[in-house]
Order: C-alpha cells, then structure tokens, then sequence
C-alpha cells in the first residue's frame, strides 16, 4: 500500500525529557486517520515535526513523499493546518481571512475569487463571508479555520483537537464536514483528539497513543473486536444468588456488582442473553432488566495504557 504520510522512529526530546518515542506511522492516501491520547501524550509535538514546525531529534518523516527536513518547503506547500489554539482576527471578514491565506500560499489571482468561494460553500459559511468575524460563532470560527487550511488545496489536512472546547451539536456538525471533506475533496486528514467518539465515528484507523508511544494502531472496529469481551449488565431480585451461581458457568470470563447492577464480562454476548435469561428462572431468580453493551474505545485504551484517557490527562 502507497502511504502519504509514513515515520520511522521519529523521536523529540526535550533535554531529558521525551516528547515523542520512536514513534512509526503508516496513514493511507485518503484516509482519516487518528492519534488518540490524553492531553500531553505527545499528539501535537508529533504533528508539528509532520509540519516541518519542529525538527526531529531523531528519525525521519515524509509527508506527500516528501522528507520533513530535507524538503520542508515542498512539505509545507502540501499540507493544511488546524491548531488547537485559535489564530483568527476578529476585525477581518471570513473571506478576508481566506483571500489572506491564499495569498501567502500563491494561489494564482485568476483563480483565487473562485477557489474562495469554492471553500466557502464547502465549510457553509458564503452566506457569512462578509461579515467580521468577531461576530462568528464557535462552530463558525472552526469552520473558518479548517477552510482557510483548504483554500490552496493541500493533500494533507492536519487538525490538531478539532473540536475541543465545542458543545456536543457544534462538535457533531464539525465532524460531517470533516467526513465531508475527505469523501468529497479528496483529502487525507490526519487528526488528534482525545474524545473517544470522535475517533470511533471519523477515523479509518486509530492510534492509540500514551507518554509519548504509539501503543497501538488499527481499525476502531478491529480495536474493539480484539478485546473479546461484551459486558452485560442485569438487574435482578437476588443478586447475592445470582452472583455466586453464574460464576460457575463456563462463558463468564468476569462477574461483579456495581451499585444495584450486575456487570458480566463475555465474548458473544447477543447470544448469551438468553441463556442467561433462562439461566436466572431456573433458578428462581426474577431478572429485572438485561443491557447488552460492546467494548467501545475507552475500553480499548484503557487495556492497553492501565488507565482510562481522562485520568491519563
């Protein structure tokens, strides 16, 4: 497979401190591609070697085929950028902010006007395109952002916390414009984020990473489908009962109680549910209410870090 972005070893320290470990990324052309970590894993250090802000201490990068230190130049000219950090002038336009940023990027003047509402039209923000921005929404603001790293059509789109500090409508609205974007410009989008969600709903793959290692990578499916373990979770009449009697059986890997519930770890459990059903009667035991619930990808970062992502923050 043909990668537009790959790593091998590349490595960040700060005097004794390391940033970034020795970390190897392969990211398909087209893809949205994940690194999820808590705040301080090493994300934003690792995206600004890929966008030639840091230089490595060791190791190398490519990025569109072109190596971070040797052809910086090239590299910049390849890619797109979101930071965390919000870099917009409240006293300009939307479409001031974008026909500034396509200049400095020499998008030629004969097609600039079009490329620019192009971009407009794209993140929905034309009807807006004249007004100060200081009037913008958070959403909006965003949006802006992420189409001022389009307007000279990168191959690359790098978001680093696209979302952070948004309110769960504006978050889900910037993700079907992310997803927008990759299916309808062509786009690989490289982000980080640390909400378990938005990785699982954007990204073709994933990786998972923690004190400055990439610990994993994969598809969020396949993620979740190594862990083998389904949890379900019943209310019933006699808990105590139930307990000691369902540990026995051969398909329960774990079994505990949490507050009034009982939590059941098993591989398979959409088939298991009614046989513990039938289980609970037989042994006169009334069952309340039965949830099935499959590993999700704090599940998985917690298997593989010891640690749940924001306690790691």
């Amino acid at each position: 497979m043909d990668y537009i972005i790959e790593t091998k070893d590349i490595t960040k320290k700060y005097d004794d401190f390391t940033a970034v470990n020795s970390v190897n990324l392969k990211v398909p052309h087209e893809s949205v591609y994940g690194v999820l970590g808590p705040n301080g894993a090493g994300k934003t250090t690792l995206i600004s070697m890929l966008c030639t802000i840091l230089r490595p201490t060791m190791g190398s990068a490519t990025v569109n085929g072109y190596d971070v230190e040797k052809n910086a130049k090239e590299v910049r000219g390849s890619i797109g950028i979101v930071f965390q950090s919000r870099a917009l002038d409240d006293i300009l336009t939307g479409r001031e902010h974008l026909e500034m940023h396509a200049a400095l990027y020499g998008v030629p003047q004969k097609v600039r006007q079009k490329r620019i509402d192009e971009v407009l039209d794209l993140i929905a923000l034309g009807n807006k395109a004249d007004e100060y921005v200081k009037t913008y929404s958070g959403g909006m603001k965003r949006r802006l952002e992420i189409g001022r790293g389009l307007v000279h059509r990168p191959k690359v789109l790098f978001l680093d916390e696209p979302t952070l500090g948004l309110d769960p409508q504006t978050r889900e609205n910037i993700w079907e414009y992310i997803s927008k974007l990759n299916k309808s410009e062509d786009i690989t989008v490289l982000m980080t984020t640390h909400y378990m969600e938005e990785a699982d709903k954007l990204c073709d793959e994933v990786a998972i990473m923690n004190q400055g290692q990439i610990i994993k990578a994969d598809a969020p499916i396949n993620l979740k489908r190594e862990l083998k373990a389904d949890t379900i979770t019943i209310k019933v009449d006699n808990s105590d009962l139930f307990i000691k009697k369902a540990e026995k059986l051969d398909y329960v890997k774990k079994i505990y109680s949490e507050d009034s519930y009982i939590k059941i770890m098993v591989e398979r459990g959409e088939n298991l549910i009614p046989q513990l059903v039938n289980f609970a009667n037989q042994n006169n035991i009334i069952v309340e209410s039965i949830e099935l619930q499959h590993p999700n990808l704090e599940d998985v970062f917690i298997s593989y870090t010891g640690t749940s992502i924001t306690e790691g923050r």
